[in-house]
């Protein structure tokens, strides 16, 4: 198989992919977007890989291949961060989540105390 065809196959299988993850609601939106419009920079190169020397040289890098690999690495350090990030905030939002759970078993608790002393208060009351 030709390499062309390759890539072209490859990037509308990733799209067909991501839209499948979106209907069935295994992927939000916000990170589909990203993946559908890489899937849809992948088909034209397949069916044009000479556009992707044209754009090289636009650029000033030797060949479409280094550009690819160069923009390959920039994309998923891009998205590394992007993933880091949201589990830094999802850690905190989990920290913030136990500290509330953990007042709130103290003041069920304290309530349950309460409870205790006026049902035994309650109860020598009436046996007097």
């Amino acid at each position: 198989m030709k390499l062309w065809m390759l890539t072209s196959v490859t990037g509308v299988f990733l799209v067909a992919c991501i839209v499948e993850l979106l209907r069935r609601r295994k992927l939000k939106e916000k990170y589909a977007f990203l993946w559908v419009l890489t899937g849809l920079v992948i088909i034209p190169l397949g069916f044009f890989p000479s556009g992707l020397d044209s754009i090289a040289r636009a650029v000033g890098v030797a060949s479409g291949v280094s550009l690819i690999l160069f923009l390959s690495v920039a994309f998923l350090f891009i998205v590394c961060l992007q993933l880091s990030w949201e589990v830094g905030h999802l850690e905190e939002e989990g920290r913030t989540l136990s500290e509330e759970v953990a007042l709130l078993r103290i003041d069920v608790n304290e309530l349950r105390e309460e409870l205790a002393e006026k049902a035994d208060t309650a109860g020598q009351g009436s046996s007097k």
